[in-house]
């Protein structure tokens, strides 16, 4: 089965003379990993660990943004896009659009993020929805001269097509991995933190997150719903994302943090920030457990987190922190706060992304002063690297996962990603160290077990085991 784009005539932006007309009904449960490699355009999974899954293809509609001014943008544009809504379905089929935005209003969409606009969600022309009570299948047209009995027409012959799906999808082979590169090496990246720890020392910065990047060579092509179905069975606790703008590549990834929820006036979001690998005995789990806990570095750096959340949440309305645990993750373990706020008023959940990103746990302390840092410290493009992905509806209401654990990948090559917060009493040597499992789980959905070894610290070798 292929997605359509969309029929001839759909208004693929937002037009004021155009409606929305969406139908869905109950299906037998199918394969998502089958449904989204029938697709080659505007592909998006969205996956969240409270059971909600959508999968989509093709475009009814687009929305898409650049520069400083992008959330406003994409606020305005909504409005008009969900101005004439007419949806005959479960409200968990409801029209949502899907996507990301770039780290920084600067994105430059080339290289490695061809294709990906420094903003882009999609409504898709085409969906799939898993909750708790059921499989349902969604159809949705948008344009000037959409009507209900055409939308049903299309969601009868799009059934007759998933028919075709199997319930199950065969597990193809890992693509494996021939060649990997650090875009930054250790000696450089060591470097560069050490760089940031006289300047947090010396000054008024307190905290900055730095990342790199991993270069992967593949044997064979990458099969990025296979991925993803492998990731779910790895990192069933996290959320899992595909945003795919065109027919090119795909940024993908597991992420564990949520950045943002908003439901009716009730907000959730959490700090996560600090890290420890997980033990290869209980006992040893248990111990890295009780070092995060009692580490006076990243307590300090998980309070800066939380403290800044609470101070941007509380201009919309009344905050809670709750009580700080350990998010254990199958190869790491976080300190997690979870917070939540009641609303004042009628706030979109764009606004509270805007309100919110980078946080501390991706960007650093005075933000202001830790962008500039990134900026000057870091040689490459961060693109969608650490930035907000997930959803938002005609209410306003939607979810957002930090876009981290993440990589982007197409064809026979990948870019794995991974970044450390850095504070005064850093390490940089142990800062490497602690970068390493980050890109482990994508990374270890792609090897073979005859490639399994670690990532090269530069120019293709090989580092220690």
């Amino acid at each position: 089965m292929n997605p359509p784009d969309g029929e001839a005539g759909a208004a693929l932006v937002p037009d004021a003379d155009a409606a929305l007309v969406s139908r869905s009904c109950e299906v037998s449960d199918v394969s998502f990993g089958s449904f989204l490699a029938a697709g080659d355009r505007h592909r998006i999974h969205w996956a969240a660990p409270d059971g909600l899954e959508v999968v989509g293809g093709g475009a009814a509609a687009r929305l898409t943004a650049d520069g400083p001014g992008r959330f406003d943008s994409l606020r305005r544009d909504s409005e008009t896009l969900f101005s004439a809504v007419d949806h005959d379905g479960p409200a968990a089929t409801r029209p949502r659009v899907f996507g990301g935005l770039s780290f920084g209003p600067d994105h430059d969409p080339t290289g490695v993020w061809k294709g990906f606009p420094a903003a882009a969600f999609t409504l898709p022309a085409v969906q799939l929805t898993r909750v708790d009570d059921g499989t349902y299948l969604t159809v949705t047209r948008y344009g000037p001269d959409v009507d209900a009995d055409g939308v049903s027409d299309a969601l009868a012959a799009v059934r007759d097509r998933l028919a075709d799906l199997p319930m199950m999808r065969a597990r193809s082979e890992k693509p494996g991995v021939v060649g990997t590169e650090w875009l930054v090496d250790r000696e450089e990246w060591t470097a560069q933190v050490a760089s940031v720890i006289d300047r947090i020392r010396g000054g008024d910065l307190r905290k900055a997150v730095l990342a790199t990047a991993l270069r992967v060579d593949l044997d064979d092509e990458i099969d990025i719903p296979d991925t993803l179905g492998r990731l779910r069975r790895t990192y069933p606790e996290c959320y899992r994302f595909l945003v795919q703008p065109t027919g090119g590549k795909g940024f993908f990834g597991p992420p564990p943090e949520r950045l943002v929820r908003r439901e009716g006036e009730v907000v959730e979001t959490e700090a996560l920030a600090g890290s420890m690998p997980r033990g290869d005995t209980p006992e040893a789990d248990a111990e890295h457990a009780r070092s995060l806990l009692e580490s006076d570095k990243l307590q300090h750096e998980q309070r800066l987190v939380v403290d800044t959340i609470c101070e941007q949440l509380d201009a919309f309305g009344t905050v809670g922190e709750g009580e700080q645990g350990v998010r254990k993750l199958t190869n790491i373990q976080h300190l997690q706060t979870p917070i939540n706020a009641v609303l004042d008023g009628d706030t979109h959940v764009l606004e509270l992304v805007e309100a919110l990103h980078p946080t501390p746990a991706v960007g650093g302390l005075p933000l202001d002063l830790a962008l500039e840092t990134i900026r000057e410290t870091e040689t490459w493009d961060r693109g969608w690297y650490a930035s907000p992905v997930g959803w938002f509806d005609a209410d306003g209401d939607g979810e957002f996962a930090v876009g981290i654990r993440s990589g982007v990948a197409g064809g026979r090559e990948a870019t794995l990603f991974a970044g450390n917060g850095i504070v005064g009493d850093s390490d940089p040597d142990d800062e490497w160290d602690e970068l390493q499992p980050k890109v482990r789980p994508i990374m270890d959905e792609l090897e073979r077990e005859v490639d399994r070894r670690e990532p090269s610290d530069a120019n293709g070798e090989q580092s220690d085991p």
